[in-house]
């Protein structure tokens, strides 16, 4: 079993967790805004994306299996954090969608890995305080939110462009300090293949099915958001606000995770995400005015926050010691690699045929779908055992 980690150890998680989402708040909102404005269609927007997360999905799954195999979780960390950033700086010479598709693969071969590694040395590092994980997580958020705000009107009053040379240095910074990443090693007390099989059970099936529908169902949202936001007439530093406002009301959640969880269990509150999510997709498809908008952001704390959390959480508790890093390398792999590489294939094929405004609307009918089955699935279990 893995020992606590000193607290110290806690600084150099939350700095990895507050760079990368630094940079995730300038390559999210922008970098498919950045394409738009190249003249890139919808559907080259969504193939740029969806190639990205299915190279990401085989990759996570690679890179994980070696780390646990060959107990070489930091040597790859740092390894992949270094070689994604190098690679990123081809985008300062490419501004056609041949050029830009090839660098994205490569770059997403090594930039895999990255957050489900950090997301299983943050569970080594808690130990037994792990349902206190979005404290250390929080600051990931509160990056992202400085980001936007102060970006969008950077952008406002310069060019979208500059995300290229903004997302190279926090790429750089956060190799970096990968560095100074704590290792831990867990002692094998079953062979790693006999316990990676825990992971092909019905349970963690059905879960990883219905994560994989959420996160389907926002790829209109992470692929689409701020070009719809733009379409409707608003400019970068609404966008900005916009972003960073859900943020903000998932920060509230990342600081409470552990009054939550204390409270309820893991499952009631995924489904209770699922439902929240569907809510918020379809009343995208209705929302023109600031408020509106503004208001529907602000459910970002149920839909993104307690989901990814209580995900987390969830698949930590199902997986053996020898193979957390896959367990949460599987997570990722199925929801933020699969789910979004479908998302962003369809909602950038239906892109000029529906509208954002549909494809919001066809948004709320699947994460609809995937609470509905995973709630089904819960009361089959309960059943079973009653």
């Amino acid at each position: 079993m893995a020992k606590v980690i000193n607290h110290p150890f806690k600084f150099v998680i939350a700095s990895q967790y507050f760079i990368y989402f630094g940079v995730m708040g300038i390559f999210l909102p922008y970098f498919n805004l950045y394409c738009y404005h190249l003249n890139f269609s919808g559907f080259q927007i969504g193939t740029l994306s969806a190639l990205r997360s299915v190279v990401m999905i085989m990759f996570t799954l690679i890179w994980s299996v070696l780390a646990d195999r060959l107990q070489i979780r930091k040597p790859l960390y740092i390894l992949c954090n270094f070689i994604s950033t190098m690679i990123w700086a081809f985008f300062f010479f490419a501004t056609d969608f041949k050029a830009m598709l090839v660098i994205t693969i490569f770059y997403a071969v090594f930039y895999a890995p990255i957050i489900s590694f950090l997301e299983a040395f943050t569970m080594d590092v808690l130990g037994l305080e792990k349902k206190s994980y979005g404290r250390l997580r929080v600051w990931g958020s509160m990056a992202f939110i400085i980001t936007v705000i102060v970006l969008g009107r950077i952008i406002d009053l310069y060019s979208v462009e500059i995300i290229i040379a903004l997302i190279f240095c926090g790429s750089l910074i956060q190799a970096a300090v990968s560095t100074k990443i704590p290792d831990v090693r867990i002692k094998k007390d079953a062979s790693f293949t006999l316990q990676a099989k825990v992971l092909l059970k019905k349970r963690v099936g059905v879960f990883l099915f219905c994560a994989f529908l959420m996160l389907v169902s926002h790829a209109t949202y992470y692929g689409f958001f701020s070009i719809h936001l733009e379409n409707m007439g608003y400019g970068n530093t609404f966008i900005g606000i916009a972003w960073a406002l859900a943020t903000i009301s998932e920060v509230m959640v990342m600081i409470k995770s552990d009054w939550i969880f204390k409270r309820f269990s893991m499952e009631n509150v995924l489904v209770f995400s699922f439902m929240v999510a569907a809510l918020r997709w379809f009343a995208f498809f209705w929302a023109k005015s600031p408020p509106a908008i503004l208001l529907l952001q602000m459910l970002h704390a149920l839909t993104y926050g307690t989901f990814h959390v209580a995900s987390i959480l969830y698949i930590d508790a199902l997986a053996p010691a020898e193979t957390k890093t896959l367990g949460q390398a599987a997570n990722n792999a199925v929801t933020y690699g699969l789910g979004l590489m479908v998302g962003f294939f369809v909602s950038g094929y239906f892109f000029e045929s529906l509208g954002s405004f549909g494809l919001f609307f066809t948004s709320g009918f699947i994460a609809l779908g995937g609470g509905l089955i995973f709630k089904g699935f819960q009361i089959m279990e309960h059943r079973k055992r009653s």
